[in-house]
């Protein structure tokens, strides 16, 4: 039946019974009375059912007209709201910014962020997603995500599919360090960093696969694939820094998370790796004035201050280098 009921019909009914009169009902449409009454009983004969009687040119509403509105209002309601949103959010940050970041940047630092935009935007809320590379990057192209702050790490790059359907803006450089706590280095390295020696060493992963050890063997010394004893693997940066810290064996870390001097690095005659975290969103997603567009790569400080993804990125990059 829906199919062969035309929705202007009920929106004129809708106007009917809110306004409770047939000519306030043609004032508020811009029509004239007898469309608003021809409307009215055209939809009757559609739906097969009396929605008034008319009682000295009053209208009262039938049980089957209650039942009628009580389906019909919140969606005009909510869909009055809605449009009057769209219109609000061409010309201030307005509505829902869904963003994908890492599980632990996202806990740990995401918070106070979001905090800190909402205080300068306060009609934007957030969704949060917190995942890994693939992960956010299957969100972003399912239309799912407005944007995600991606660390592509290492080799890692390469299971990340092809990224030629995704805009991808550079926020910040680290340097990539295999490193191992003080005490372990002294009892079983003694300055000895030659690959023979480091491959009998223990080392804790942050996948069965051990991407991120392989990709720091192959750049320092060209091997394809290393076979290395993985003692733990741990899908967290902090688990790896405590295991690293309490001498489990080797890990690949970050130079910014040496914070301890309990940690050294492994270092070789080649510069260390240097691997970017990035902004990516779909290449040709048109962004809204939330979003705002970031595809100016080096845009102005003024323009920074008054668009709000150019603020929630300065946020970001601000936290990842502190």
């Amino acid at each position: 039946m829906l199919k062969t009921i035309d929705l202007n019909k009920l929106k004129v009914f809708y106007y009917i019974y809110t306004c409770n009169s047939i000519s306030h009902a043609a004032k508020e449409l811009n029509v004239t009375p007898s469309a608003i009454s021809q409307n009215l009983k055209n939809l009757e004969a559609e739906i097969q059912t009396r929605l008034f009687t008319r009682i000295h040119k009053k209208l009262i509403p039938t049980a089957e007209a209650k039942t009628l509105i009580h389906i019909l209002e919140p969606f005009f309601l909510e869909l009055e709201e809605g449009l009057k949103n769209f219109i609000i959010g061409k010309n201030t940050p307005y509505g829902m910014l869904r963003l994908g970041v890492p599980v632990e940047f996202g806990k740990t630092y995401l918070p106070r962020i979001i905090s800190q935009f909402r205080k300068n935007y306060p009609n934007v809320t957030f969704s949060l997603a917190l995942g890994n590379q693939e992960t956010l990057l299957q969100l972003i192209a399912a239309g799912e995500l407005d944007f995600a702050i991606v660390d592509l790490f290492l080799n890692q790059k390469s299971s990340a599919g092809n990224l030629d359907q995704y805009h991808v803006e550079a926020i910040l450089d680290e340097e990539i360090i295999l490193a191992c706590s003080t005490s372990y280095y002294h009892q079983h390295l003694n300055d000895d960093l030659s690959v023979n020696t480091l491959l009998k060493q223990d080392f804790i992963s942050y996948d069965n696969n051990s991407l991120a050890i392989n990709g720091w063997f192959k750049h320092h010394f060209d091997k394809q694939s290393a076979k290395v004893k993985v003692v733990l693997t741990v899908d967290s940066v902090q688990a790896v820094l405590a295991a690293i810290e309490n001498d489990i064996g080797l890990g690949v870390i970050t130079s910014n998370q040496m914070h301890t001097r309990n940690i050294m690095p492994i270092t070789t005659h080649k510069q260390e790796i240097i691997n970017t975290i990035s902004l990516i969103q779909l290449k040709d997603k048109i962004p809204t004035l939330t979003e705002c567009n970031q595809r100016n790569k080096n845009p102005p400080k003024t323009a920074i201050k008054n668009q709000p993804q150019q603020r929630l990125v300065a946020a970001v990059r601000f936290r990842m280098m502190s």
